[in-house]
């Protein structure tokens, strides 16, 4: 049998590459885009699609690979520099391009630079964003080479039956004590922004934005209650192309009991029908397809008139109701109780040595107090348990290979989160249950003023989240510290843990209609020194009217309110640095935290998580 390793694949990849037939031209493709979206441009993707991870080995969330036939190169972020490093395969075939640096070009400028003369580059247009795929496309001509959609997926034919299954889970509704809002209600709204903006015809394409609408949720992807499905409204008829057989009884009927009479299509179906109705459209017809949705999509609409910034469920869905908003705070009591549980556990087996504490233990044993908590459904992404210089990787994962013990002489950095059916939680707490250095405590006090200045900002109404990003920047800066990810993400309302279209972050986010009370969004400034530690502080933040003595003409001012309620380890501050207001708000924030959680931590067996919560949040003073 053939060993499919990492030379082996890029090796079959390539030959399917010189094959490739293309017009007038003899040599095939000269360049291949890989990334690990799927059809809906989803940031989490099934097995099935995992297509960057099969040709790379690398495992991160985010990235996107370009194979040449003499090179092999991965862009991402500063979440995974040391991780692809640690995955590519084999590691001298490939190139780390070190996105978000400023040496670093970007895949569009180094093509048009490093292509021999009248290049061809392929890619699937199914998996690729109109707007990706424009800039690509504008870049290569720009430069004298091409960029084509390959009829068929060349990773695909690599992975041949070794490729997993499609996924076929049950699709089940989210009743209306979770929702808010019925089905029928937010295609009412969708159409009335249709009408404003002059689209007769709405393209849905993000699951999420699916299972918000519909009310519906499924498990498609791991971590992510969603499922594979578009919708076409138009101004009387809601078209849903999913597979039918997957539908629960129970679903269709609360679709019909929220107003909602659809017509149903094979999933498949969603291209050839794209092109019947363009086919049937007049002059005064108008698609609205977010520039987010697939090119291939987009290249079915032809020459009909098109709306392409982001759809109105995006920002419905970004806006919580009183509903969801109920739900998204409870539900963060209840998994804050968890995280008190499991860190008391974990500081008493550590520092007592009763017994030996790895990272995936646990975090196995976090999930079990998370499974404990009413309305569990599953956690919302892989739990980050991460010892020392594990914590430097920012999406550490542990594995069998990996996993380490867990100690009092490092820091332990620990981010996780949980699907409730009433809101998504994401949590990080960075803990050391020895004495950590005086660098250690300086780099963790900083972090925390960093989430302080943020957590108590004030801003006017509308403000784009990546106006913020600074203020958590601040400190670190002031001694030429950083950190190489964003500060904030959207949390969706038992949907995706990092929900768009808002975010708090250095990087451009055109689609960011501005921060508005109901909007939750992730506080979680870091630092981190690589094959040493990591340090992050993650708290959830709803967004709420600030009471302020004027009211600038009139246009609304806001702050946050912090949903997420577990203490920060207060023996890892160096208090000497904090400002008097900085104290204040600590203190105050681990006052309300004892008060919300006591009641939930009463009996003989929550003794040792109420003693570790009060010891917690005792008050600090210089």
């Amino acid at each position: 049998m053939v060993k499919k390793n990492g030379l082996w694949k890029l090796t079959q990849l390539r030959a399917l590459m010189k094959n490739v037939k293309v017009e007038d031209r003899e040599e095939g493709i000269q360049a291949l885009i890989v990334n690990g979206e799927d059809a809906h441009q989803s940031e989490y993707s099934t097995e099935r699609d995992q297509r960057r991870r099969f040709i790379s080995g690398f495992r991160g969330s985010y990235g996107t690979v370009v194979v040449m036939h003499n090179k092999a190169l991965l862009w991402t972020d500063g979440r995974y520099y040391v991780q692809a490093m640690s995955e590519l395969d084999p590691p001298e075939e490939w190139t780390l391009m070190k996105e978000g640096l400023l040496d670093t070009p970007t895949i569009a400028v180094w093509l048009a630079l490093n292509l021999p003369p009248k290049s061809v580059v392929g890619a699937d247009a199914n998996l690729i964003s109109y707007t990706e795929w424009e800039r690509l496309h504008t870049s290569l001509i720009t430069a004298g080479h091409f960029l084509i959609p390959l009829s068929e997926n060349l990773v695909d034919k690599v992975w041949a039956d070794d490729q997993p299954a499609p996924t076929a889970d049950l699709i089940l509704p989210q009743s209306l004590q979770y929702s808010g809002q019925m089905a029928g209600e937010k295609v009412r709204l969708c159409r009335e922004s249709m009408k404003e903006n002059n689209a007769t015809i709405l393209v849905l394409t993000a699951l999420d934005g699916i299972a918000y609408l519909l009310n519906w949720r499924g498990s498609d992807i791991p971590f992510n209650p969603v499922f594979f499905a578009y919708v076409i409204l138009t101004l009387k008829d809601v078209h849903i192309f999913v597979d039918r057989s997957r539908l629960s009884e129970n679903a269709l009927d609360q679709l019909k009991h929220e107003e909602v009479d659809a017509i149903f299509h094979p999933y498949e179906d969603i291209h050839v029908y794209m092109k019947e109705l363009v086919n049937s459209c007049t002059d005064q017809d108008k698609i609205w397809i977010s520039n987010k949705s697939s090119y291939a999509l987009h290249a079915a609409c032809g020459e009909i008139k098109k709306r392409t910034d982001i759809t109105p469920i995006s920002v419905m869905k970004a806006i919580k109701n009183s509903i969801e908003i109920m739900g998204m705070k409870t539900a963060h009591v209840r998994d804050s109780v968890a995280l008190v549980k499991y860190f008391a556990w974990l500081e008493d087996k550590v520092k007592n040595a009763k017994e030996h504490v790895t990272e995936i233990s646990g975090a196995t044993q976090l999930e079990k107090f998370r499974r404990e908590q009413k309305h569990f459904i599953g956690l919302s992404f892989t739990t980050i348990s991460s010892i020392g210089p594990h914590g430097a990787i920012i999406h550490y994962s542990p594995t069998a290979e990996t996993d380490m013990p867990i100690t009092d002489k490092e820091l332990y950095l620990c981010d996780s989160g949980a699907q409730y059916q009433d809101g998504t939680t994401d949590v990080t707490r960075t803990l050391h249950f020895g004495e950590p250095t005086s660098f250690e405590r300086e780099c963790f006090t900083r972090v925390f003023k960093g989430q302080c200045r943020l957590s108590t900002m004030i801003f006017p109404l509308k403000t784009k989240g990546n106006y913020l990003d600074t203020l958590a920047r601040e400190s670190l800066w002031s001694i030429g510290l950083d950190y190489l990810h964003g500060t904030g993400h959207g949390v969706g309302s038992y949907l995706n843990v990092h929900e768009e279209p808002i975010g708090i972050t250095w990087k451009p986010h055109p689609d960011d209609p501005g921060l508005q009370p109901g909007m939750f969004l992730s506080n979680e400034p870091g630092y981190y020194e690589d094959g040493k530690f990591g340090i992050r502080l993650e708290n959830i933040e709803l967004v709420v009217s600030a009471n302020t003595p004027h009211n600038y003409k009139n246009r609304g001012f806001l702050t946050f309110e912090t949903v997420t309620l577990v203490p920060i380890q207060t023996s890892l501050l160096d208090v000497s640095m904090l400002t008097d207001k900085e104290i204040e708000y600590l203190n105050n924030y681990h006052a309300k935290c004892l008060k919300v959680l006591k009641p939930f931590l009463q009996g003989p067996e929550n003794i040792q998580a109420l003693k570790w919560l009060e010891r917690q949040t005792l008050p600090i003073s210089h």
